[in-house]
């Protein structure tokens, strides 16, 4: 029987000093040995995770956490410039902001550096996607929040599954400059903001970004990630854009330490749409653990499976990318967030007065009901009322009266007709000081 045997030679690395820039090197991928004591320099740090070209090579890598104070050898790759690096201290060291700069780079630490030689590996297989378009996906420009699960309930080995299923996911929606763009939060005891929407648009960026994630710990308190998230995760400064539909995807394994209903209530009011995804869900045995069983049903705005989705273990997500984007990415099904569809409260002033008569009433009902049946009506949506008038007015029923869609309809057909004179002036006054009393809950 006949072997081969390879051997692999490693190119010595190049020694830096502290204050080596980015912009110095000549080549990607090159591996440097940076001096020890780097982090007593004051050396200049711009960014997280990814660093502007003009930082410090060896103080972004302390700042990253592949080197400590006695320094090392470290692989730099390069990446396109960008704009909003984030300020941030980590490890000793202060990382500045930086509105833009023409290029980057980012470390990658291999555990075969301190060696002479290694044996060859053979590549890890890629995920079997389409190679994403430049631009992105023109068809789903949503700007995305991955929330992702990094407590103690789901362990170093699901977080690890849990990080390939969130890298599919981003490949299969195709991030562009004129696609989607996603930004990534972890819950934990506190929740971390990893990157902003803005900081990857491009896949290979957004890839390196997601493996690069490290295991925090910690209870799940998924709320206060959720609360965090609606709070400022998608203002224009953190990269949030203007007319682009806002939507939060919610990973929670096993169940969450803390209260979603809140929270998830001022992601809506703030015109997010929430996903939750539940993966793995509590046994028999676990249930009196659990704080609040119908967490699901409760941290999204109606419960008819659409924004509520649950995959049964981290060993089988792969089946689920696919359907889980399609729904991310369906633009006419988002309506769980506030929007003029489900947000407003409609009052209709119907004109009762003799000059109508009873068959052009009834032509009126009909043609309001269909306006009504436009709108999202439910206890979180649109909301409807109805006042007849004639010589008198007659609140036939109020803005609260009704929270299901069905029931406000069919209350707005069978609306009596009142007959008598007509009193126009005298209803919409009525209205207007009856504002108080019939819609005192959304002001």
């Amino acid at each position: 029987m006949m072997f081969r045997v390879f051997m692999l030679f490693c190119s010595v690395p190049d020694p830096i000093t502290c204050v080596t820039r980015g912009a110095d090197l000549t080549q990607d991928g090159v591996v440097v040995l940076c001096p020890p004591g780097c982090s007593q320099w004051r050396t200049s740090v711009f960014g997280t995770g990814i660093y502007a070209a003009v930082s410090s090579v060896c103080g972004a890598a302390v700042h990253r956490g592949v080197l400590g104070p006695s320094g090392g050898p470290v692989k730099v790759h390069k990446l396109q410039g960008r704009h909003n690096y984030l300020s941030s201290y980590a490890h000793g060291v202060h990382s500045q902001a930086l509105s833009h700069w023409t290029a980057s780079f980012i470390h990658h630490k291999d555990k075969n550096m301190n060696v002479g030689f290694v044996l060859a590996k053979k590549p890890l297989k890629k995920p079997s996607v389409k190679k994403a378009l430049q631009g992105g996906n023109k068809d789903c420009q949503m700007d995305i929040a991955m929330v992702i699960d990094s407590s103690n309930n789901i362990g170093q080995r699901r977080f690890n599954l849990q990080k390939n299923f969130v890298a599919k996911l981003a490949a299969m929606l195709r991030v562009g400059s004129t696609g989607p763009h996603v930004g990534l939060i972890q819950a934990s005891d506190s929740p971390k903001t990893e990157f902003l929407l803005n900081n990857y648009t491009q896949p290979k960026e957004l890839m390196f970004a997601i493996k690069e994630l490290a295991y925090l710990g910690g209870d799940t308190n998924t709320g206060k990630a959720i609360m965090h998230t609606a709070e400022s995760f998608f203002n224009q400064e953190n990269g949030g854009r203007r007319g682009h539909p806002r939507v939060m995807m919610v990973l929670v394994d096993g169940w969450p330490s803390d209260d979603l209903e809140q929270a998830a209530m001022l992601a809506r009011e703030s015109g997010i749409n929430v996903f939750l995804v539940s993966v793995a869900k509590p046994a028999a045995e676990e249930l009196g653990m659990v704080r609040d069983k119908d967490f699901m049903k409760k941290a999204v705005c109606k419960d008819n499976g659409f924004f509520s989705y649950s995959i049964p273990s981290w060993f089988s997500t792969t089946k689920h990318v696919r359907p889980l984007t399609q729904r991310l990415c369906a633009l006419d099904g988002l309506l769980c967030s506030k929007t003029c569809y489900n947000s407003v409260n409609i009052g209709f002033l119907i004109d009762g007065s003799s000059s109508v008569g009873d068959a052009n009433f009834r032509l009126v009902l009909d043609f309001l009901a269909g306006i009504a049946r436009s709108f999202d009506i439910s206890d979180v949506g649109a909301r409807i009322g109805a006042v007849q008038f004639t010589y008198d007015q007659r609140l036939e029923f109020g803005l609260f009266d009704y929270s299901n869609k069905e029931e406000a309809i069919n209350a707005l057909r069978r609306i009596p007709y009142m007959a008598g004179g007509t009193s126009t002036g005298s209803a919409i006054n009525l209205r207007l000081t009856s504002r108080d009393r019939h819609m005192n809950k959304t002001n």
